[in-house]
C-alpha cells in the first residue's frame, strides 16, 4: 500500500540542497523491509536529531505498534466517503454476537451494500489484518488486532454520540480511560495527562464565555459546565484514590497532583457564573409594561431567516415634511407671549431658628427572667461547696421555676429553657450586658433523654437535665448508662 502522490515536499532544514518530494518519500518508505526495525528507522528519519527522538518514550512505543499503524492507516486512508463505508462495516462486524461467519453470513449481514463495494472493503480489512480468513472452517473472523482497534472506535458506535458530545461527551471518554484503568490497575500517567488537559481546555473556554459579557453564550456554557461539574463529581472518589495512591511513582503523582489542581480550579468556576448570571440579569431591559425583555426580543430575532425583511414596511411610508407659512408662525408666537400664566409671588425669608422639643430615648429592656437566671446561678455558686470541695449539681428544672415556684409561668419556664445553652458559649461569653453575664456563669447543663413530671399548675412535664460545675469533669457513667 503506497501514499498518494502529491506536488508538497518536505520543508528544507538549514544546509539542504533540494527538497525531497513526498511522493519520493512515501516510495521509499513503502519500499523499505517490512521489520519493525526498519519502519522504526524510516520514522525517526523525519527528525533533524535521531538520537534525541529515541529517547521519547511516547514515540518509541508508537513506532513498536506497526501492525497497528497499518491497520488504522488501511481504515482511514482515502476520500472520507470510502473511509465512512470502511467504518460502518468494521463497527457492524465488531459488534456482532458471533465469533466468525460464513461469506453468506457476511453477504446477509450487508446486503444493502453493492457486492464490489463490499469486496473491496473486505480485502482491504485482510490486507491490514482487521480480517482474519480460516481455509479450514471457511468463515472470516476478528483478529486481536481488530479488538484493539475496536476498542478505541467504541465512542463512533455509541447510541447518543452527538448528545455526549453536546454535553462534554470528550470528558466523560476520558474520564471513563481513567476510572477504568484505575479499577484495572493499568493506569498510566499519560491518560492523566490528557485528562488534566481537558480540564484546562474547558476552564479557558467557560473563562472566554464569562468574559464576553453575552447572556446566550454564558448559559449555553452554563448547561456544559453544570454536565462536566455532575461528571467531575461522579469521578472524584477515583480522583481522589489516584491522587492518594500516586505516592512512589514519581510521574504519576506529578500527574495526579496537576489533575487535581485542574480539578478544583474547574469546580471553583460556579461562583463565577453565578456572579457573570446577575450582571446580566440586572442588565436586562423590559419594554413598559408588557413584559417583554430585551433578551426576548434577541431570541425572536434570531428565529427570523431574514431580518431585513422587517424594515420593508418601514420604508413603505416615509415621513412627509410640513411647510408653515411665517404669518402662521408669527400668530403662533403672539399667541404665546399673550397666554396668561401666574404671577410668582414675592421672595420669603426662611423661617428662624428654632429649639428642639425636648424628647426621651427609650431602650427595649431585656426580659427579667434571664437577670434573675442569671442571679440564680451566681447565688448557687456562692453557696459552701461538698464536703469533696467541689459545687453539688443542680437540677434544671430547678433552675426553670426560680427562686418562687409557685409564681413561674409557662412562657417564663420556656424562655429559661431556651438561655440554657448560652452557658459556657465562648462567643456570647465576650458580649456585654446580661447576656454575657449569663454566659460566663461557672455552670454547664447536661441533659438526659427522660422526661421528668413536675407538680406544677402551668407545667406539667420537663426534660430532665441538671447543672454542673463548669470545671467538673464529665460524668461517664451516666453516660454508659444512658
Amino acid at each position: 500500500m503506497t501514499a498518494a502522490r502529491t506536488d508538497a515536499a518536505w520543508p528544507l532544514p538549514p544546509g539542504a540542497d533540494t527538497p525531497m518530494p513526498w511522493a519520493e518519500l512515501a516510495d521509499a518508505h513503502a519500499a523499505a523491509p517490512g521489520g519493525p526495525d526498519e519502519s522504526a528507522g524510516a520514522l525517526f528519519d523525519f527528525f533533524r536529531d535521531t538520537d534525541a527522538a529515541t529517547d521519547d518514550a511516547l514515540l518509541w512505543r508508537i513506532a513498536r505498534e506497526q501492525e497497528l499503524s497499518q491497520a488504522l492507516s488501511g481504515l482511514f486512508h482515502g476520500p472520507a466517503a470510502l473511509v465512512q463505508l470502511r467504518l460502518w462495516v468494521f463497527l457492524q462486524l465488531a459488534r456482532q454476537g458471533e465469533a466468525q461467519w460464513p461469506r453468506e453470513r457476511i453477504d446477509e449481514l450487508f446486503h444493502a451494500l453493492r457486492p464490489e463495494a463490499l469486496d473491496t472493503v473486505l480485502k482491504r480489512f485482510r490486507d491490514v489484518g482487521l480480517l482474519a480468513w480460516d481455509d479450514s472452517l471457511r468463515s472470516y473472523a476478528l483478529p486481536p488486532l481488530a479488538q484493539r482497534v475496536a476498542g478505541l472506535l467504541a465512542p463512533l458506535a455509541s447510541g447518543d454520540a452527538a448528545a455526549q458530545d453536546a454535553e462534554g461527551g470528550e470528558l466523560a471518554a476520558l474520564l471513563g480511560q481513567v476510572v477504568g484503568a484505575n479499577q484495572l490497575g493499568a493506569l498510566d500517567p499519560g491518560q492523566l495527562q490528557m485528562l488534566q488537559a481537558q480540564l484546562t481546555r474547558l476552564h479557558g473556554e467557560f473563562a472566554d464565555a464569562i468574559a464576553s459579557g453575552s447572556e446566550f453564550r454564558l448559559r449555553a456554557a452554563r448547561l456544559r459546565y453544570d454536565r462536566a461539574a455532575q461528571l467531575i463529581d461522579r469521578a472524584s472518589d477515583a480522583i481522589t484514590a489516584i491522587i492518594g495512591h500516586a505516592h512512589g511513582h514519581i510521574a504519576m503523582e506529578r500527574a495526579a497532583r496537576a489533575l487535581g489542581q485542574a480539578q478544583s480550579r474547574l469546580l471553583a468556576m460556579a461562583s463565577q457564573f453565578n456572579r457573570a448570571l446577575q450582571q446580566v440579569d440586572r442588565q436586562r431591559v423590559t419594554l413598559g409594561t408588557t413584559g417583554i425583555t430585551s433578551t426576548d426580543v434577541k431570541r425572536w430575532l434570531q428565529t427570523l431567516r431574514q431580518p431585513a425583511a422587517l424594515l420593508d414596511t418601514a420604508l413603505a411610508m416615509p415621513v412627509s415634511l410640513c411647510a408653515l407659512a411665517p404669518h402662521e408662525l408669527l400668530d403662533v408666537t403672539e399667541a404665546e407671549f399673550e397666554r396668561d400664566r401666574p404671577t410668582q409671588g414675592p421672595a420669603e425669608d426662611l423661617p428662624g431658628a428654632q429649639e428642639a422639643p425636648a424628647g426621651t430615648l427609650a431602650a427595649v429592656a431585656l426580659p427579667r427572667e434571664l437577670g434573675d437566671l442569671a442571679d440564680l446561678l451566681s447565688a448557687w455558686s456562692l453557696e459552701p461547696a461538698t464536703a469533696d470541695g467541689a459545687d453539688s449539681p443542680r437540677d434544671v428544672a430547678a433552675a426553670l421555676l426560680g427562686a418562687e415556684p409557685d409564681a413561674a409561668r409557662y412562657a417564663q419556664v420556656a424562655y429559661k429553657a431556651q438561655l440554657l445553652p448560652l452557658l459556657g458559649d465562648p462567643q456570647a461569653g465576650v458580649l456585654p450586658g446580661a447576656t454575657g453575664a449569663l454566659a460566663r456563669q461557672p455552670w454547664r447543663v447536661e441533659w438526659e433523654a427522660a422526661i421528668q413530671p413536675l407538680d406544677h399548675a402551668q407545667v406539667e412535664l420537663v426534660s430532665r437535665g441538671r447543672l454542673v460545675p463548669a470545671d467538673a469533669p464529665p460524668d461517664t457513667s451516666r453516660d454508659a448508662a444512658g
